[in-house]
């Protein structure tokens, strides 16, 4: 039933939008916690749902700048990971509509495993293994990997490493390229999470192979106002801070 399933997605869509703006609000200030609760104290299940879809990026401003992520949030982020269990791959049936392809759900398997290693420092949460690296653009075309490193684009924060990021050190021409393709395309948001992770790769000390900056602000000036692409650009203007520091100045990665 199609018009009875339109209200609550745009319900949620605003749920998402709505706790992306606290976020990025937060970013923008003095990288406290961002106040995610209703002022009562009640979290509706669209906003546990946008907290299961914001994941890690929910710590970003205190990840950002070296602080311990907060318990409010860890709380909060747990429940809505309880509410909403990661969706089952490959279907038995049409008819499921719990159920996600596997390349989703191996999407929502690393944006989970983020969430993890974030919420394993808090008294909310404990760590979990890698799930199975995505096949890199030497296997599948960097088209078709830079579109997954869009996907990704919540793994891209100071303190989480691993197999998807050592792919992306070592493809910052890639990702670079997916950068490009996508303003070209004109789809913003693909290319705001792609500049998003070449950002990164500078902060790490990798060269990069195209000016995140101009791209940057071309999409600021020329998006539709997305609190959520707002977020990603945030982050990446950040990280493009810390890529200019010294090389003494910037922390350590945790695996």
């Amino acid at each position: 039933m199609p018009f009875a399933e339109t209200p609550l997605r745009d319900e949620y869509a605003a749920a998402v939008e709505r706790v992306a703006r606290r976020t990025l609000d937060a970013l923008r200030g003095d990288g406290g916690a961002a106040a995610l609760a209703d002022p009562d104290g009640a979290v509706p299940r669209p906003t546990l749902a946008a907290l299961r879809v914001l994941g890690a990026d929910l710590f970003a401003p205190q990840l950002l700048t070296g602080a311990a992520p907060d318990g409010p949030t860890a709380v909060l982020l747990a429940e809505a990971r309880q509410a909403f269990p990661a969706p089952d791959p490959a279907p038995d049936s049409a008819l499921d509509s719990a159920a996600v392809s596997a390349d989703a759900a191996l999407v929502i398997a690393w944006q989970d495993w983020a969430a993890g290693q974030v919420l394993a420092r808090t008294p909310y949460g404990t760590g979990a293994p890698p799930p199975v690296p995505p096949p890199g653009p030497e296997a599948v075309g960097w088209q078709t990997w830079s579109v997954r490193m869009a996907q990704l684009s919540v793994l891209a924060l100071p303190g989480l490493d691993g197999p998807v990021h050592d792919t992306a050190r070592a493809h910052t021409l890639a990702l670079a390229r997916g950068t490009v393709r996508s303003m070209l395309r004109r789809d913003l948001p693909t290319a705001a999470r792609l500049a998003r992770w070449l950002a990164w790769a500078g902060a790490e000390g990798r060269p990069l192979r195209l000016e995140v900056e101009p791209v940057l602000e071309r999409i600021r000036l020329a998006g539709n106002g997305s609190a959520r692409t707002g977020l990603e650009l945030a982050v990446a203007r950040r990280m493009l801070d810390r890529s200019s520091r010294p090389p003494t100045d910037r922390r350590s990665r945790v695996r």
